[in-house]
């Protein structure tokens, strides 16, 4: 097998993870890959159309990955697999268990030093999941500022220190602002960019000599923090070996202790040759990633279920600990067994059938209907779960399919979406009656509606979800229910006294009984009692009723026409006029929002949290990120509809919020006047 410049065996498939901010250009960057690999003739765009990757029509119609995309190369030899993961927040969980198995990532981002926060999430992210990882800072031939500057930016969003691997070639007719190539600081050689072409090697410029011995010299400073020897020889002034200098590049990048920092421009092939090479010498082979994972047997981990293809349902997954082969019988994550069918390379939506998945490959595997995404198959001890913090599910619809005859047609399609897409929720409101379809943003729920039309035929109708208004009493009050009915033969006869008093919020309902002399029998308690609720499942105002305690203190009955359908009807009535007079108010839910966000947004986000009349609780430092806040306040339920939005506009796109149901909160005046006024024409 070929060697890694460390020393170590390849053994197998790589996989690379290419992941960053939304925009920045990573399915450009995997197009510029594959073509630069020889695997392709031609070099897709995205822009036009034309790229093997964002090949459905929603991320087609948005310009962006709406999912992961899959690719495999071989170079020089080595071969790849590489997962092209969404950089949108509403999609970005799609692509979150692939990280998790990837031996590198490759982080692409912006040459604008004022969009290098942007990348926080994904580096903070890969530090976590202890994933190596390099920087490719994208559209170099853009670039107006200094890479320098665009360094010193990143630096504060990163665990591990960035090391630059190269520095720009500026030409001199244009100002010096347009990058033409860049020295390689380890080979100390200089390249000059050709349009659709290789890079050209050309003597290093005399004005770029000076820079680049001192970006060298701080280059092999970061090294020898690692490395005894190369620290002795940096002190006595000797030449380090290139040798030595492409092992420790390799060595520390493999264990996360220094992050590599290269450039060029995807759309160009700009650097994307340096970047391959750098790939074959610096990735980790497959058994870094099985002894991160705690692989010991041969092992498939599922990432995502695909729907929808030619070939019916697949579950996407890597092989690690050995090959696997079509037909074998793996255990599962519950103790079952499931028996492999035909195994596939993907390269976008297209397949290519294999008899096996080599140690390393990331293959979609056919018939295994029973595994879910996040799940192991194993021909031994099964690795332990692979631990992921997914984004929460901030937006809801309400859905109902359009046309009443695909309820069952909804039904199956939805299930279908739900187990390919782990960031969406679907829940059955017992109380409105709605069915919700919860995902990250609004962006992410309607790119899902459209794809339940365009595959399946269904095409929903969708509002925001009902608000869990509720109602309370501020007075007590006794009241006197009898119901009476003489139709011929038994009649029906109830009636009973009740007390009704406002509970602490949150305590709920109380029912007691205070009878004396058998005034109601015991066995008709119930029923009033039943009654009771009953008149509380719909207040005055119009909404369910909480936090009230009823008393049962007297009544009477006929021994021949009282029954329990009497008492509970006598029970309804006492309880609905009680209510009436017990000054009933509205009650809004109230949810503990966490809002995280850079320093420098939060006092936007505090002014956005006033404006939707929030209580701010407390602010402090967000934990292990550098220059990121945390933000704790109670905003009411009806608020919080448009807030990520809002959020992230004020905030380049990185500022994120947790929301849970806290308490319910009284609600007056001309506010609760209107919640009520629409909530009769709905019940009328």
């Amino acid at each position: 097998m070929p060697e890694t410049s460390n020393g170590g065996k390849t053994n197998g498939t790589r996989v690379i993870a290419l992941v960053g901010p939304a925009g920045a250009g990573k399915t450009s960057v995997a197009e510029a890959i594959i073509h630069a690999a020889g695997t392709t003739d031609r070099h897709g765009s995205v822009a036009n159309g034309t790229s093997i990757g964002d090949s459905s029509p929603e991320a087609r119609s948005r310009g962006g990955s709406t999912e992961l995309n899959l690719y495999h190369f071989d170079y020089l030899g080595d071969h790849f697999a590489m997962i092209d993961c969404p950089g949108s927040v509403g999609f970005a969980a799609d692509g979150a268990r692939g990280i998790a198995i990837a031996d590198l990532a490759i982080v692409v981002v912006d040459p604008d030093a004022a969009r290098a926060p942007l990348a926080a999430p994904a580096l903070r992210t890969l530090d976590e999941l202890g994933i190596p990882h390099m920087i490719f800072v994208n559209r170099i031939d853009q670039a107006r500022g200094r890479i320098r500057d665009l360094l010193t930016a990143l630096q504060p969003t990163s665990v591990s220190p960035l090391i630059a691997r190269q520095i720009p070639i500026r030409a001199k007719e244009s100002g010096g602002d347009r990058i033409t190539g860049f020295v390689d600081l380890a080979l100390e050689r200089a390249f000059h960019y050709l349009p659709g072409k290789d890079s050209e090697q050309i003597d290093i410029p005399g004005d770029v000599q000076q820079r680049e011995h001192e970006a060298r010299n701080q280059m092999l400073e970061q090294l020898a923090d690692h490395d005894d020897e190369l620290l002795e020889q940096l002190l006595m002034d000797q030449i380090p070996d290139q040798g030595r200098i492409l092992q420790d590049l390799a060595r520390e990048t493999s264990e996360s202790l220094g992050v590599p920092v290269l450039f060029g421009s995807a759309d160009s092939g700009w650097g994307i040759g340096r970047l391959l090479k750098a790939l074959r010498h610096e990735t980790p082979g497959p058994q870094a990633s099985a002894a991160r994972l705690g692989v010991s047997d041969p092992s498939l981990y599922v990432f995502k279920i695909h729907n929808g293809g030619s070939v019916g349902r697949l579950a996407l997954g890597r092989a690690l600990g050995g090959p696997i082969a079509e037909g074998s019988d793996l255990k599962t994550g519950s103790g079952g067994t499931a028996r492999l069918g035909a195994l596939f390379l993907m390269q976008g939506d297209k397949t290519q059938k294999v008899s096996e998945a080599r140690n390393g490959d990331v293959v979609a595997v056919a018939k295994v209907d029973q595994v879910k995404s996040g799940e192991w198959l194993s021909s031994g001890t099964a690795p332990p779960p692979v631990e992921l913090a997914l984004p929460p599910r901030n937006c809801a619809f309400a859905i109902e399919p359009a046309d009443r005859k695909d309820d069952v047609k909804l039904s199956g399609a939805l299930h279908r979406l739900l187990e390919e897409d782990i960031a969406l929720e679907l829940e059955q409101d017992e109380e409105s009656h709605e069915m919700r379809l919860h995902g990250v943003n609004d962006e992410h729920l309607n790119t899902v509606l459209a794809r339940l039309k365009r595959r399946y035929g269904v095409e929903v109708k969708s509002r925001a979800p009902t608000i869990g208004y509720r109602e309370s009493i501020r007075r007590s009050v006794t009241q006197k229910g009898r119901h009476k009915k003489q139709s011929g033969g038994h009649g029906q006869f109830g009636d009973v006294v009740i007390e009704v008093r406002p509970l602490n919020r949150g305590e709920g309902f109380r029912f007691e009984e205070k009878i004396h002399g058998g005034s109601v029998p015991k066995q008709w308690i119930p029923a009033v009692e039943d009654g009771v609720r009953e008149a509380m499942r719909k207040g005055p105002l119009g909404f369910t009723v909480v936090d009230v305690a009823v008393t049962l203190v007297d009544g009477s009955y006929h021994s021949v026409d009282s029954s329990e359908l009497a008492f509970r009807l006598a029970g309804r009535l006492a309880m609905t006029e009680a209510l009436a007079a017990a000054g009933p108010h509205l009650l809004e839910p109230m949810h503990k929002v966490t809002v995280v966000c850079p320093a420098s947004a939060t006092s936007r986000m505090t002014s956005t949290v006033a404006s939707r009349r929030g209580q701010m609780l407390g602010m402090a430092p967000r934990d292990g990120w550098t220059g990121w806040d945390r933000i704790d306040a109670v905003i009411p339920e009806a608020e919080l509809s448009g807030l990520e939005a809002e959020l992230r506009s004020q905030s380049q796109g990185l500022a994120s919020y947790e929301a849970q149901f806290d308490h319910l909160s009284e609600l007056n005046g001309p506010m609760a006047e209107k919640v009520v006024q629409q909530r009769v024409p709905e019940d009328a």
